[in-house]
């Protein structure tokens, strides 16, 4: 990392913006020190997330250089979050996006502001960023959206491929729930902090009920998805993801079908900045990146950065299993856009392999124990030492997998594979996963990538049609985007399940299903291939590398930022703290012989204590545990619990949650309970809210 010194002189200031219903949205503003004798674009980041903790380090990676560079960069606290005003109700809502219009306009009417306006941000600044520019107010030029989606039902924390995740649909909602609880800074708005944060609790609740009783693709999910209307997007878009991530789709997406000006980053990242200098590498210099996109739309300059490649593709070579690397060896491909004419799909059948289970009459069967997907890793990958998934031998033993033939040259894939199965179920619901994996001769096996499939929405998302029982049907799905470097001498596997715990939410019962294997088919999108595994790899890559006559990604950079916020990350001893909010490890999964019962236990990495400058100090903790037992489908539990803690010179703010995910064969069953408490000054603490209830939302999708 290297950190470099602003160019010009700038000044922070907090300022309120206030909306046509009166309410006040706390907001930070970076600004050189002359804009007010001549005027700077602006950027905007719009988040639900407190400006004053949580992000804040990296808000100070980010406002400062473009401050520094000549623009007013603005941070804003959602309605109902942080210290803003108001109270929030959901995610991506009408009323977050009519306020974050009113935001724009509010910025473009300053006399500091030239009226031109970019956006940016990573996942839900990023998401908003999309929705912002689908509105297309005249002021926003450009965005830069990095680990996002356009669409909220298929490619968001919810469902995939028509399935109910578990594992984030639960966590994310209990995250959220613990989040938005905490209260507005009393520094900030004043004495009264402690009413208006009672009065926020006792409105809040969790969206997670709200995003169960929505279970198949509704108006619900097509506002704010961008992919229903991708013409309504007139700002150019700097679409960025990384192949750890599980929003990389939405770049490929975005490529090939907006009509406003458009480039895509695609690089070996998690759901990180390429430039953070988190895991895996090599990073960039995003910051210069995104800077010279700034100032070719809002500024006008002829810098090129709307020429070159349309898409910037880092391909990995193959690598042995592991939860983490450091960096990801490969190239920088340079390609004219997406779909890209050097990807040509080869298809196979199934029955050209060799399958693990004994196939009668070509007829294969997949029934798999609940606990698959126990070796499934981290949704959201965030660089942590556990994240990726490890080994996949035990999840390919609970798998019914397909062998096919040793490559005798390096394979490049490099977007969506796609699985077509003829199939029959023996219960009117099931989901099929299917995991594409790197087998070394040793048996070692790579998860390369994954897709999935509700068999009750084989028809549409937007519909739930139940299997007929016994009756062959055939099915088609796209695994998520990858880019990957097959070594000569492996092996490509297709492994296919019926469960995926926690990932993936299992059906109400247990079905077996029967792959006819002769008439089901992977097709593999290979790089530089003309329908043969490995032809003309080397020299694809050597001519992607040198598109234009410039060898790609060395104009990238080495990752720079302005000297870090000094936070000192303090010692938790002494911290009192109940054991259901500290996780025994980053990752661990545990197996109850006796009871059948397999458990994972996760610190989703939040923990811990911190001192910021202006003198806060910042405590949480977190655990998420995931319970199913063998054989019953209905046994599966998601819980997550939080511990937040908030203090500075004259008062403190505590807060405790719980969100817990079950379910029968009828319903889905939620609870959620919080209990916050303040203290000012040297008095005793007081209880500002406890509140307790229950949902059980009925099971439509399955």
């Amino acid at each position: 990392m290297k950190y470099v010194e602003s160019p010009q002189e700038i000044f922070t200031e907090d300022a309120w913006i206030e909306l046509s219903d009166g309410t006040r949205l706390h907001a930070r503003i970076w600004r050189p020190v002359d804009s007010e004798s001549t005027p700077v674009p602006g950027l905007l980041e719009y988040l639900p997330y407190r400006l004053d903790d949580w992000t804040a380090p990296r808000d100070n990676e980010r406002h400062p250089y473009y401050a520094g560079h000549g623009y007013a960069s603005v941070r804003v606290d959602i309605r109902g979050t942080g210290s803003s005003g108001g109270l929030f109700v959901d995610e991506y809502s009408e009323q977050e996006q009519a306020d974050g219009l009113e935001v724009i306009a509010w910025i473009a009417a300053q006399p500091w502001c030239t009226g031109s306006l970019g956006m940016f941000g990573i996942s839900w600044g990023g998401f908003n960023s999309l929705q912002m520019a689908g509105h297309a107010p005249e002021a926003l030029k450009a965005i830069v959206t990095v680990c996002s989606t356009d669409d909220r039902y298929d490619n968001d924390v919810h469902y995939m491929g028509g399935a109910m995740l578990g594992i984030d649909m639960a966590s994310w909602g209990g995250t959220m729930f613990a989040f938005n609880a905490r209260p507005p800074r009393p520094e900030i708005v004043g004495e009264d902090w402690i009413v208006r944060w009672r009065e926020r609790l006792e409105k809040t609740q969790a969206m997670t009920g709200q995003w169960l009783r929505h279970q198949e693709r509704d108006d619900y999910w097509r506002q704010g998805s961008v992919c229903e209307d991708y013409s309504s997007i007139k700002a150019a878009v700097l679409a960025v993801g990384g192949w750890h991530d599980p929003y990389r789709d939405t770049v490929l997406r975005l490529l090939e079908n907006l009509d406003a000006p458009v480039r895509g980053i695609i690089g070996p990242w998690s759901h990180q900045y390429p430039d953070r200098g988190y895991a895996p590498g090599p990073g960039i210099d995003f910051l210069g990146q995104t800077l010279a996109w700034w100032d070719k739309w809002l500024k006008g300059r002829d810098n090129g950065a709307d020429q070159g490649p349309g898409l910037l593709a880092y391909l990995p070579e193959g690598d042995r299993p592991a939860t983490y690397y450091d960096e990801r060896r490969g190239a920088w491909l340079g390609l004219d856009g997406w779909p890209a004419h050097q990807v040509t799909g080869q298809q196979q059948a199934l029955s050209q392999g060799s399958c693990s289970t004994p196939a009668s009459e070509g007829l294969a069967t997949v029934r798999s124990p609940q606990q698959t997907g126990a070796d499934a890793g981290r949704f959201f990958p965030f660089g942590n030492a556990t994240d990726l998934p490890p080994d996949q031998r035990s999840e390919d033993g609970r798998s019914t997998c397909i062998d096919f033939r040793a490559l005798a040259e390096d394979t490049g894939i490099l977007g969506n594979a796609k699985v077509r199965l003829r199939l029959s179920s023996d219960a009117p619901e099931a989901n099929i996963i299917a995991r594409l994996c790197d087998v070394a001769p040793d048996g070692a096996s790579t998860l390369v990538t994954r897709g999935v499939l509700n068999l009750n929405k084989r028809e549409g998302r937007d519909k739930t049609v139940p299997l007929p029982v016994g009756e062959f049907v055939e099915v088609d799905f796209a695994l998520v985007a990858v880019g990957y470097v097959v070594p000569a001498g492996h092996t490509l596997r297709l492994a296919l399940s019926s469960n995926y715990w926690p990932w993936i939410w299992p059906s109400a019962v247990e079905a077996t299903l029967t792959i006819d294997l002769a008439a089901s088919s992977l097709e593999l999108p290979l790089f530089g291939g003309q329908g043969e595994p490995g032809a003309g790899l080397r020299e694809a890559i050597e001519k992607a590398r040198t598109n234009d006559g410039l060898v790609v990604g060395t104009g990238l950079g080495e990752p720079q930022q302005p000297p870090r916020l000094p936070v000192d990350y303090l010692s938790n001893e002494g911290v009192q703290v109940d054991e259901k909010y500290i996780a025994t490890s980053q990752r661990s999964v545990h197996h109850d012989i006796e009871t059948g019962v397999w458990t994972l236990d996760v610190d989703p990495g939040y923990g811990g204590s911190r001192k910021y400058p202006d003198g806060l100090v910042f405590t949480e903790f977190s655990r998420e545990t995931y319970t199913i037992r063998e054989g019953d489908p209905l046994s599966g539990q998601a819980r997550s619990a939080w511990f937040i803690e908030l203090s500075n010179a004259g008062w403190c703010a505590r807060l405790e949650t719980e969100s817990v995910l079950g379910s029968t064969a009828e319903d889905y069953v939620l609870t959620n309970s919080i209990s916050a408490w303040a203290t000012v000054g040297d008095g005793d603490e007081e209880l500002v809210a406890r509140k307790q209830w229950k949902e059980t939302i009925p099971r439509t999708s399955t």
